[in-house]
């Protein structure tokens, strides 16, 4: 009788245990079918050259703590030491487009991406974003395996996801976890939080960065991004940029290499339990309107200080920082409805969006991965509408210093937020203007740059070693 008690307890343990590994996630079916998609991303940038004065400052420091007092090595070989990193990146289409973020390809001279079959690749800059952290980079290879996008709307707490990356650069690793929150507020790179995260306890190292977030069914539905961590590595607390705001900005970067953000024109801050109280509401949620900025699409539209917006396109606010969110994804000069609360009534008012400030002023146009490319050390994006309008020296158009690295264009005295508007006599409206001049340009020689400071006109020389 006990063995057959025993008996029956092991099968019915081995029962259990049986219908738990049916019930489990099949994780290596799904990184077998999507594994081919993820690509590994290494970057160079060459360092800038430190002056005489410097070089010699930390030649004597180094010396002075060698015991011998030799010099520590070769003074040629310290400055203009090439820097390296590492990241992840996903096939978007069969013809070479690659999405990353912005922070893995930001500033290199040059991208080398490897498949899992080991071919590599030189990638071009297609655009980046730095508000949102996405880049879309683009190799020279046909018949690629794309990824297939999910709704990362429908995500909900406590499913089960994969990351697919390099982290430390150990290449194409696997992670599971869980979706641990959505819409979490991280710090921003600009005037306001432009990306909803999504929260999820995979382990995301450095070197994910860039790398898809599958759902189940084996879709994208983020791009690790950022790790919450005291030490630089996995805590469990890592973020995904959401497929749909991503898929917007890639849509903007392939057709102009620029993205243009909505703007309301409002400061808004949460509702907290105190507020809701206040205002006679039944629960706190949506984004109190501190001030209504003055000649703001929001003044315009009739909304005021005081007011709760409730939804944004019938979209519920559940905390301040969505809204930024979703009226970013909107394009400059599109309708939206707002749903507000003003002294207890719901009101719906028609809004027509603006443009934040320098929001499409994201890298565009090739960056070639030579040197003779990148002889003026400097990168610009598009100027922003309303200074063309404002500024009379800027009426024809022109491109805006968006990084500025030591160089030509530094030791001539350029400076970030300059607008060029003339390069070597040729007049410069836009990016595409200013990259078929570039590519004009002699290999040595001195060339005049005509740009626009502070709002008025200034012609600085640049010579070309």
């Amino acid at each position: 009788m006990r063995k057959l008690l025993m008996l029956s307890v092991l099968l019915l343990t081995a029962t259990v245990s049986l219908q738990a590994s049916a019930n489990l996630p099949d994780f290596a079916s799904l990184v077998a079918e999507n594994s081919v998609s993820i690509v590994n991303i290494t970057t160079r940038q060459q360092a800038p050259q430190r002056s005489g004065a410097e070089q010699r400052d930390i030649e004597e420091l180094l010396r002075q703590l060698r015991p011998d007092g030799a010099p520590p090595m070769d003074p040629e070989a310290m400055p203009g030491r090439p820097r390296g990193g590492v990241g992840s990146g996903f096939v978007m289409s069969s013809d070479g487009y690659i999405i990353t973020n912005h922070h893995v390809v930001a500033n290199a001279d040059s991208i080398t991406v490897t498949l899992t079959d080991r071919r590599e690749y030189t990638a071009e800059i297609i655009g980046t974003d730095e508000l949102s952290d996405v880049a879309l980079i683009k190799i020279d290879a046909e018949g690629l395996r794309s990824v297939s996008f999910g709704d990362s709307e429908e995500v909900r707490v406590g499913e089960w996801v994969l990351a697919i990356g390099s982290p430390f650069g150990l290449e194409f690793s696997a992670a599971a976890g869980i979706v641990s929150a959505k819409s979490r507020n991280v710090p921003s790179r600009g005037p306001a939080n432009y990306v909803s995260f999504i929260q999820t306890d995979v382990a995301i190292n450095q070197g994910n960065s860039g790398g898809p977030l599958f759902n189940l069914e084996g879709e994208v539905i983020g791009i690790n991004s950022q790790i919450l961590s005291s030490t630089g590595g996995s805590n469990g607390i890592s973020f995904a940029i959401p497929s749909n705001m991503a898929l917007n900005v890639l849509e903007q970067l392939r057709e102009s290499g620029s993205v243009s953000r909505g703007l309301l024109g409002v400061l808004i801050k949460d509702v907290d339990h105190a507020l809701s109280m206040a205002f006679n509401m039944p629960r706190p949620y949506g984004a109190f309107v501190d001030e209504v900025q003055p000649g703001s699409p929001a003044e315009e539209a009739g909304v005021q200080n005081n007011d709760i917006i409730l939804a944004f396109n019938g979209i519920t606010i559940e905390q301040s920082s969505q809204l930024p969110f979703y009226v970013g994804q909107i394009r400059p000069g599109s309708s939206a409805d707002l749903t507000i609360m003003r002294d207890g009534d719901t009101l719906e008012l028609p809004v027509v969006v603006g443009a934040l400030p320098g929001s499409d002023q994201a890298f565009g146009g090739e960056r070639p991965a030579a040197p003779r490319g990148n002889s003026l050390a400097l990168s610009v994006g598009e100027l922003d509408p309303g200074l063309q309008g404002e500024v009379p020296a800027l009426a024809q158009g022109g491109v805006q210093i968006e990084q500025l690295r030591d160089g030509p264009g530094r030791r001539a005295g350029l400076a970030t937020g300059d607008a060029i508007v003339a390069l070597n006599h040729q007049p410069v409206r836009n990016v595409a203007d200013f990259n078929r001049v570039m590519e004009s340009l002699p290999e040595n020689g001195f060339v005049p740059v005509r740009v626009v400071r502070d709002g008025r006109g200034t012609t600085l020389v640049v010579e070309l070693l």
